[in-house]
C-alpha cells in the first residue's frame, strides 16, 4: 500500500504553493513531470497542456488470457484565481475572477500575481467610508482592485491567486488548492506504485474549474474502458450552517473518502460505485457517499466522450472551498489513496459485465 508520510506531504506542499490558475498551469504541470518521469512508460504534454502518462500492465501472456482493463484515472491542475484586466495607477489593477469564487470572501486577503509571484492585497473600501447603504449590499468583484503597491508592476492578462499558505496543523492539512493538489499529489502516488492488472492512463488535466475543458481532450487520447476523476468535494459539516441541526450535506471530515453517486454533471455509474463501497468494507477502510446535487468534476466531460465512459469520482473532503485556506484532514487523504489502490489491483474485465 503506498504511505503518505513526511515527503508526501512535502509534496503536496509544493504542490499547493504552485501558482497554476486555470490556463496556465505550467508551475504545477513542471512539478508533475519531475515527479512521475521516472515511473511511466510514456509521458506526453498535449496542445491544451494536460500531463498524459501511461503505466502498462502485463498485459495477455497466453491466449485466452485478457488483455488488462484500460483505467483512466483523472486529477485537475489548475485552481481557481484571478485575471488582471486593466489598471488604474499605482500599482492598483482592476481585475476578473477565473472560476467559482464567492467575491464576498476577497477583501483583505493575500494574493500572488504573475510568474514572479509579485505579492500583493486584495483592497476594498474601509467601513469607515461606506454608507450604510453600501453595507447592505453584497460586494461585488468590480468594486475590488488588487493592490500591488506604488512599485508593484503587472501586465493586465496576467493571472494571480491567493498568496501559498500551506501549512500542517494537528490532523488538519490547510492550504488554498487543495482542491485539486490532493487529486494530483494522490494520482502521482499511484504512478508510483501502479498495480500490473490494468494499464493506468494518468490524466492531469488544464482547465477543469472554466469548463472541465482538459479532461474532454484526454478522453480522447487514452480511450479507456473506464475512469476515475479524482477530486476534492465540499464539506458541509459546520454545526451552525443552518438553523438548528445541520442535515442538507452528509460530506464531513474525518469520515474518509466520498465517492459520488450524482452531481450536476453526472450519474455515476452503478457498478463502479458498488465497486468501490465493496473495497472499501472488505479492506476495511471508511467512506461515505458524497452528497447529491450541485457541483461536479472531470468526470462529466469523461463519461460523455467517445461511444460513453464509464465514470465514478472519489474526493477527499475540504471545508471553505475555492477560498485563501480550505481545510482537509490528512486521514482522508490517507483513506482515499488506499481505497484507489486497493481498488485498482482488484478491477478485471468482468467488471463492466456486471
Amino acid at each position: 500500500m503506498p504511505p503518505i508520510g513526511n515527503s508526501q506531504i512535502k509534496l503536496l506542499e509544493k504542490l499547493c504553493n504552485a501558482v497554476s490558475v486555470s490556463g496556465n498551469e505550467s508551475e504545477v504541470r513542471k512539478i508533475v513531470l519531475e515527479e512521475i518521469k521516472p515511473f511511466a512508460d510514456e509521458v506526453k504534454v498535449d496542445a491544451l497542456g494536460n500531463v498524459l502518462a501511461t503505466k502498462k500492465g502485463r498485459g495477455a501472456k497466453r491466449v485466452g488470457v485478457p488483455a488488462p482493463v484500460r483505467v483512466m484515472l483523472d486529477a485537475h491542475m489548475d485552481e481557481v484565481g484571478f485575471m488582471l484586466v486593466a489598471e488604474d495607477g499605482e500599482g492598483i489593477y482592476e481585475f476578473k475572477t477565473i472560476g467559482g469564487i464567492d467575491s464576498r470572501s476577497l477583501a483583505g486577503k493575500q494574493v500572488v500575481v504573475g510568474k514572479d509571484h509579485t505579492p500583493g492585497v486584495i483592497g476594498a473600501k474601509p467601513i469607515h467610508l461606506t454608507t450604510s447603504s453600501e453595507r447592505k449590499r453584497s460586494i461585488s468583484a468590480d468594486s475590488l482592485r488588487i493592490d500591488l503597491g506604488a512599485g508593484g508592476k503587472a501586465r493586465p492578462g496576467e493571472r494571480g491567486t491567493f498568496a501559498p499558505n500551506f501549512r500542517r496543523v494537528g490532523p488538519s492539512l490547510m492550504s488554498k488548492a487543495l482542491d485539486d493538489r490532493l487529486g494530483v499529489a494522490t494520482l502521482i502516488e499511484l504512478i508510483k506504485s501502479a498495480p500490473s492488472n490494468i494499464d493506468l492512463l494518468a490524466a492531469f488535466t488544464v482547465q477543469e474549474e472554466i469548463g472541465l475543458r482538459g479532461a474532454k481532450v484526454a478522453v480522447q487520447y487514452f480511450n479507456p474502458d473506464l475512469a476515475i476523476a479524482i477530486d476534492a468535494t465540499p464539506a458541509n459539516d459546520l454545526p451552525m450552517q443552518y438553523e438548528g441541526e445541520n442535515t442538507f450535506y452528509n460530506t464531513k471530515l474525518g469520515l474518509g473518502p466520498a465517492i459520488y453517486v450524482n452531481n450536476s454533471s453526472t450519474i455515476d455509474d452503478p457498478r463502479l460505485v458498488r465497486f468501490l463501497q465493496e473495497t472499501a468494507e472488505k479492506s476495511k477502510l471508511p467512506y461515505q457517499i458524497r452528497q447529491p446535487g450541485g457541483g461536479g468534476t472531470d468526470a462529466g466531460a469523461i463519461q460523455k466522450a467517445l461511444a460513453g465512459i464509464p465514470v465514478v469520482s472519489v474526493s477527499v473532503p475540504h471545508r471553505y472551498t475555492h477560498s485563501a485556506m480550505s481545510v482537509s484532514r490528512l486521514d482522508d487523504w490517507k483513506n482515499t489513496l488506499a481505497l484507489l489502490h486497493a481498488a485498482l489491483r482488484r478491477i478485471t474485465p468482468a467488471l463492466l459485465k456486471s
